[in-house]
């Protein structure tokens, strides 16, 4: 018997106020803490990163959809984005496109660590600026407590959760109401920061290029949104639960923004200490407010790092089991961790880890890598969803709603952004992820040879390879000569 539009397809499942919740909770991260004072170091006056914010609101709204879309097209692909671009351009892209996720996650686990003993050091200052050698230590031993955690089988706890969502949203709330009712927001400081940024030597142009990367770190995990699809109690809900989800936490994002320029000018915003928003609340309230920050971004990102040990452990994992990784990532242990991708995973964090002590960026070195390396994943999968849109458009009948021309054009607008998203990078992120792209390819040819699978075979392969191999030794060049610095 067919069911009737009142019948659940999932009874237990969630209803639309909980999914709403919940993928607002996957999608903000550490990043809205320090948005304010990332911005102003970038150089960007008001006007320049309120532009940002609204190219960027298109753009991951069109990705957002994105992966709604594929999720309700294509729900055979469950091996990560990554399966999209496998799907579309071949097991080479695919590849590349799984590598560049695992880079990503484990990246952001470093940056996480950053802020983390940066918000640990109010309180504790022996932590200095979150990236010295008692940070370091500390880091270690979360990421490798984490990794012994997960080792046991133990994924997701969900006292853990609760408390990452507590801290997450209250503070944020917090700050917001606080700004707003203490008084605290001067419209004659935000209308000077509109025209004046921290580097007034920088164009327009500039100014946005350089706030595009923040505002793409803070949605840094906006495919996770769609993972919950299989848990609603109306499958109709999923695209309004995301459309509604992405609305609201970009409105966090536009209200911390424009309220932290209301309260400090851009100037001073880029000299504060991460996180900057509990700079900004001690500004408007007092020192209550930074302690309030500083201890709710220490909650979360405890929590976070835990849910990053087992992302950037099980990428790797399920990429060499659809047969694209070596097959040694295919290894777990008795509990069905997989012990090899978690002990990797970490030995290759403790790395970038210790490069901290010597780079001075810490927290936005590392973040704008970890979103950096997110954005060939990203590309992709749009570029497979435009593909379908052109190539099997019978399989959105009984589907997807809407005209098949919409879709098309959110397709098309999601390649172009993250396309602008890589240009806005520069040429210091372009360098460094070209390297960071290099070593894969070896891995893969292991890992084809292992499975005696023939490899590389297409032009676009060889065409991939090629442009892989000459960036990263002009890279290496432009680094040596000075040409370009870290």
């Amino acid at each position: 018997m067919a069911k009737t539009s009142l019948e659940a397809d999932n009874p237990q499942g969630l209803g639309l106020f909980r999914l709403v919740t919940t993928v607002i909770t996957l999608i903000i991260g550490g990043g809205v803490f320090t948005l304010a004072g990332d911005q102003a170091s970038g150089g960007a006056n008001g006007t320049a990163i309120l532009t940002a914010w609204g190219i960027s609101a298109i753009g991951v709204f069109c990705l957002v959809m994105t992966f709604f879309a594929l999720s309700r097209l294509k729900p055979e692909l469950r091996s990560g984005i990554y399966s999209y671009a496998s799907a579309g351009f071949g097991e080479f892209l695919g590849f590349n496109s799984a590598w560049g996720y695992w880079i990503s996650a484990l990246l952001c686990t470093v940056s996480f660590s950053a802020l983390l003993f940066g918000a640990l050091a109010y309180f504790f200052p022996i932590f200095g600026d979150g990236h010295n050698l008692a940070s370091i230590i500390g880091a270690s031993v979360v990421i490798w407590f984490y990794a012994g955690l997960v080792a046991r089988g133990i994924k997701e706890v969900s006292a853990v959760n609760a408390v990452i969502t507590i801290s997450k949203i209250v503070p944020i709330l917090v700050a917001i109401v606080a700004i707003i009712f203490v008084g605290k927001f001067n419209p004659q400081i935000f209308m000077e920061n509109l025209s004046t940024g921290a580097d007034p030597t920088m164009n327009f142009f500039e100014q946005v290029q350089s706030a595009m990367m923040i505002t793409i770190w803070v949605f840094v995990g906006i495919e996770g949104a769609v993972a919950i699809s299989g848990r609603a109690k109306y499958t109709h809900d999923v695209g309004k639960a995301t459309v509604i989800a992405f609305i609201c936490v970009l409105s966090i994002y536009l209200m911390v923004s424009i309220l932290s320029m209301g309260v400090m000018p851009l100037s001073e915003l880029a000299q504060l200490q991460n996180p900057a928003l509990a700079y900004v609340l001690a500004e408007a309230v007092g020192p209550w407010g930074a302690t309030l920050i500083n201890f709710g971004v220490s909650l979360s990102l405890i929590g976070a790092m835990l849910g990053y040990t087992v992302l950037a452990s099980e990428s790797p994992y399920e990429a060499a089991e659809g047969g694209v990784f070596i097959k040694a990532f295919t290894k777990t242990n008795k509990k069905g961790a997989p012990i090899v991708t978690l002990v990797v995973t970490n030995c290759i964090i403790e790395v970038f880890l210790i490069s901290m002590l010597f780079e001075s960026g810490g927290y936005q070195f590392f973040y704008t890598l970890s979103a950096g390396m997110i954005l060939l994943p990203y590309l992709l999968s749009a570029a497979y969803f435009a593909k379908l849109t052109f190539t099997e458009r019978d399989i959105f009948k009984g589907r997807l709603g809407g005209a098949l021309g919409l879709w098309r054009v959110l397709a098309i607008v999601g390649v172009l952004y993250s396309f602008f998203l890589a240009f806005a990078s520069g040429a210091v992120g372009l360098t460094l992820m070209s390297l960071l792209y290099l070593p894969g390819i070896p891995l893969y040819i292991i890992g084809k040879r292992q499975r005696g699978e023939r490899y590389l075979e297409s032009k676009v392969d060889k065409i991939v390879v090629a442009i892989i191999v000459i960036a990263s030794v002009v890279s290496i060049v432009l680094l040596a000569l000075g040409a370009v610095s870290i």
